[in-house]
């Protein structure tokens, strides 16, 4: 509304006339000038440019901490919102600005905030007596700072309000006050809105001459003026004068001219300058920043309920990792048996081959049974920690909690690798390019393996080398499984003593940069005659039947892994002195590729439009987190738990995608997929599934599946799929 531009216009202003301390790169001169800018754009209509302006004014002010000016960049943010007819983002942005306004001794910014928002509450959410409350603020503030003009303003709209709603005996003191303070202290952009309200009151006094004399006076100036919004409204509160006297003919015809003028304002004049696109997807950026700004400041004031909380979180990580260590360690000791019994039936040749395909049969069975029982698990730790994450946002920085992040990312990583071994063998696994730190991804590693250096009485040493640029491009989650299990087996076999992880840069080709890392300790040692077979599958030496020491994958995993990097480790040991291994890897370090990968894997998820899902799970902590992470992201959802009852929901209601679970009760995905597809229900169906992807991709197809994702699962892969089927089942039809 018009009012609401003036307002925005006068905080410029008072911004743009602020003072002059310096930051680093900005002073308050030079964000007030990108405040002005940012109004100027948005008077002209040219809703992403002031956005963007905006959005850097609000950076700079953040950096320099001036809360005025702050509050001053989310009231033009909250300004476009406005004009954009998206009110709940608008009332947040103005609340924002509010409470940075209530930190300044400024009352001058803090009763345009309240009157703002008294526009949102009572002329978009109808909110009326809220509305009302914020304006009665505003009034307070002008009459502390004793600026009548602000006084004529604010009561100008509470009287718009009340005549909107029709109660003129309660707005009339109010137009009272205008009429007599305006022509001193009033502004000439509010002279047409002050005789279209005389018009309307003396309209519902049936004062009809008076009403037609304040109307066409109001038409006359916003028509001179070129005020094309207050003309429009003008038209229309006319419009209903004349339908109440009976005036029918002209009662349209002014209806027909407020249309127009309407369609003019917000088709050429807004909507065809409006280009929109990607506007929420940088608000939503900068308020990530800013949150996570907050998170910082409110991180050292944690209490000791939460830091149970993780505490608790913790211990229940290390107990699913021992769990599925003790799982291993009982497969190990199965395989051994199963040797044994082959052996000595190693005379009767046939029964001993149809043994060994039994048994072969059994292990791909385990493996697969195994590997679907422990991802489904998996996918609940790693969803609920995530919820935990979004719902306690001030334990984001917290060590502990990015500590059990990790564990849960590396046990997933356990769990792919070790209970699949023969797809590293057979270079079945495909490197990941994600940028990284190398820093961080060690000090994450050393502090998930903090427990047992502590257990050992272990001094743990970090030296990174200062020439590693700050951020390379490669697959961390491997180097991080393969740094995890050199540390933690050199924290194992050292007793009160010290283990040091170093990274170097030893030399760059082109934008490759190889990295040399060392892990050292000086423990135990590994005598010349073990230290080749260390690196086969389920060796261990030096072992006692009392002290467990693991599965004897751990050195075969990294060995592999490494030459998946296109290197080789080197071992240098000696009895009683300690252990060294070393290997060099080359990471990209080319800064605009690191931007590429990285808006690459961001997905616009502000879309306005809301899709329907039904989820088909049985498992009830899977169908929470699921549940949680698609209405989080704006889906609505429903789950049922077996494949009857998702028959019986789509007899009901159609959706827009069916998030498919193969292993349930009654009947499974592909048989609850069969019959759908029989009735004519052709709704894309994702298979949600624990199991191994070529394990049910021919099945999937013929039962008509359309995608498969594997749990547990990145939400943004997720939601490109769903997105990607719905589209094309929509194109489609």
């Amino acid at each position: 509304m018009s009012q609401i531009r003036i307002i925005l216009l006068l905080i410029a202003f008072y911004c743009a006339h602020d003072g002059v301390a310096q930051s680093t790169e900005y002073n308050k001169k030079d964000i007030a000038a990108l405040a002005t800018k940012a109004n100027d754009y948005l008077n002209e209509y040219k809703f992403k440019e002031s956005l963007l302006y905006s959005r850097e004014a609000l950076k700079q002010a953040i950096y320099i901490k001036d809360d005025y000016l702050i509050a001053t960049a989310y009231n033009t943010i909250a300004g476009n919102f406005d004009e954009l007819s998206e009110s709940d983002k608008a009332i947040f942005n103005y609340q924002k600005a509010l409470y940075y306004a209530s930190r300044t001794d400024n009352d001058s910014i803090k009763g345009w905030l309240n009157n703002n928002l008294g526009n949102m509450y009572f002329f978009e959410k109808k909110d009326y007596e809220k509305g009302i409350d914020y304006y009665r603020k505003a009034i307070e503030y002008a009459e502390k700072t004793k600026d009548t003009s602000k006084l004529v303003l604010t009561n100008l709209n509470i009287a718009l309000g009340y005549f909107e709603i029709g109660k003129f005996e309660q707005g009339y003191p109010h137009l009272q006050y205008i009429n007599t303070h305006h022509s001193k202290h009033g502004d000439k952009d509010t002279v047409v809105f002050l005789n279209m309200l005389n018009g309307s009151y003396f309209g519902y006094k049936g004062q009809n001459e008076k009403a037609e004399f304040f109307f066409a006076k109001a038409i006359g100036i916003a028509k001179k003026n070129n005020e094309k919004a207050d003309l429009a409204y003008t038209y229309q509160e006319y419009s209903k004068f004349l339908l109440k006297i009976g005036d029918y003919k002209r009662a349209y015809r002014y209806l027909a001219l407020y249309d127009e003028l309407k369609d003019e304002i917000y088709d050429s004049e807004k909507l065809k300058k409006a280009d929109v696109e990607g506007v929420n997807l940088e608000i939503d950026e900068y308020k990530r920043a800013l949150d996570k700004i907050e998170n910082e400041k409110t991180a050292q004031s944690l209490s000791l309920k939460k830091s149970r909380i993780i505490v608790f979180l913790f211990v229940v990580a290390v107990f699913v990792l021992l769990l599925l260590l003790y799982t291993l360690y009982k497969n190990n000791n199965f395989k051994k048996k199963a040797n044994a019994e082959l052996m000595l039936a190693n005379e009767e040749l046939v029964v001993a081959n149809e043994r060994a395909e039994e048994a072969s049969r059994l292990k791909t069975q385990f493996v697969s049974t195994i590997s679907h029982e422990l991802r489904t698990p998996l996918y609940g730790v790693v969803g609920i920690t995530n919820m935990i994450l979004d719902e306690h946002k001030e334990l984001a920085e917290s060590p502990h909690l990015n500590s059990l992040k990790f564990s849960a990312r590396y046990l997933l990583s356990l769990v792919n690798d070790i209970l699949q071994i023969n797809k590293i063998e057979e270079k079945r696994i495909v490197l990941e390019t994600l940028a990284f730190n190398i820093s961080d991804e060690i000090n994450i590693v050393t502090s998930s393996l903090q427990f047992i250096a502590n257990k050992n009485h272990n001094k743990v040493t970090i030296d990174t080398d200062d020439q590693i640029p700050e951020f390379l491009i490669g697959d961390k989650l491997r180097l991080s499984q393969i740094l995890m299990n050199l540390a933690s087996n050199a924290l194992k076999f050292t007793k009160n003593g010290e283990v040091k992880i170093s990274a170097n840069q030893v030399r760059i080709d082109v934008t490759c940069h190889y990295i040399e890392f060392k892990i050292s300790d000086n423990g135990l040692g590994i005598a010349p005659k073990d230290q080749e077979k260390i690196f086969e599958k389920f060796v261990q030496i030096g072992r006692r039947d009392d002290d467990y020491q693991g599965t004897g994958l751990g050195l075969s995993i990294v060995k592999r892994l490494i030459e998946l990097f296109k290197s080789e480790i080197h071992l240098e040991s000696k009895l009683n002195e300690g252990t060294t291994f070393s290997f060099t890897i080359g990471f990209e370090a080319d800064e605009q590729k690191r931007r590429e990968i990285i808006n690459n894997i961001e997905v616009d998820l502000t879309s306005s439009q809301i899709f329907t899902i039904l989820v088909v799970e049985d498992n009830k902590i899977n169908q929470m987190v699921t549940k949680k992470i698609l209405e989080k992201n704006n889906f609505k959802c429903d789950v049922v738990e077996d494949g009857l009852l998702a028959l019986d929901m789509l007899d009901k209601k159609s959706y827009d995608a069916i998030l498919m679970d193969i292993n349930m009760p009654i009947i499974n995905g592909f048989e609850t997929t069969r019959r759908l597809r029989a009735k004519g229900i052709t709704t894309p169906v994702i298979a949600l599934t624990a199991f191994d992807k070529e394990e049910i991709t021919e099945e999937s197809i013929s039962s008509g599946i359309n995608d498969i994702i594997i749990k547990p699962f990145e939400p943004v892969k997720m939601f490109q799929i769903i997105h990607s089927q719905i589209h094309k089942s929509k194109n489609l039809n």
